[in-house]
């Protein structure tokens, strides 16, 4: 009886270590076939919201050219809005300011603000025809949020 008790507690035991290796062998297999989240085209190494919506390959194909004109374009934009601030200042510290230049001034600005402000509306609605329903739902959370100041993207 007692090498019975002793076969059992082996078998047992052996049962054990064969399904601690066999879920340990099934993690390493699955985890090394699943694709790594896709990264923004034009910043790779930094989280981005691409990894959020979880796109596919079809659709990172299909943004990435938006990302890239997009991207251009707030550059360019960003640009112009430092060479005005620059102006902005050099006009306000000069010893008599003229109102008018100023005012024309702090209109260039909220235009090149108006196109910004475009461009990224444009760029949301690009992009959401890339997206799948439940993508699309992910990313306009992502917005409000980060709109909120919850959450910076």
């Amino acid at each position: 009886m007692k090498k019975k008790g002793l076969m059992i507690v082996l078998v047992f035991s052996l049962a054990i270590n064969a399904s601690v290796l066999g879920t340990m062998g099934y993690h390493y297999y699955r985890n090394s076939w699943i694709m790594p989240s896709a990264s923004c085209p034009l910043s790779p190494n930094h989280q981005h919201l691409y990894q959020e919506l979880g796109l596919s390959t079809i659709q990172l194909a299909k943004m990435e050219p938006l990302a890239r004109k997009f991207h251009e374009r707030l550059a360019e934009l960003g640009s112009a809005m430092k060479g005005e601030n620059s102006r902005l200042a050099e006009l306000l510290g000069q010893k008599n300011v003229d109102p008018d230049r100023v005012e024309g001034l702090r209109r260039e600005m909220a235009g090149i603000q108006d196109e910004i402000q475009k461009e990224i509306i444009a760029h949301i609605l690009e992009s959401k025809e890339i997206l799948d329903s439940k993508q699309q739902e992910r990313f306009f959370d992502l917005i409000r949020q980060s709109l909120a100041g919850e959450n910076q993207l």
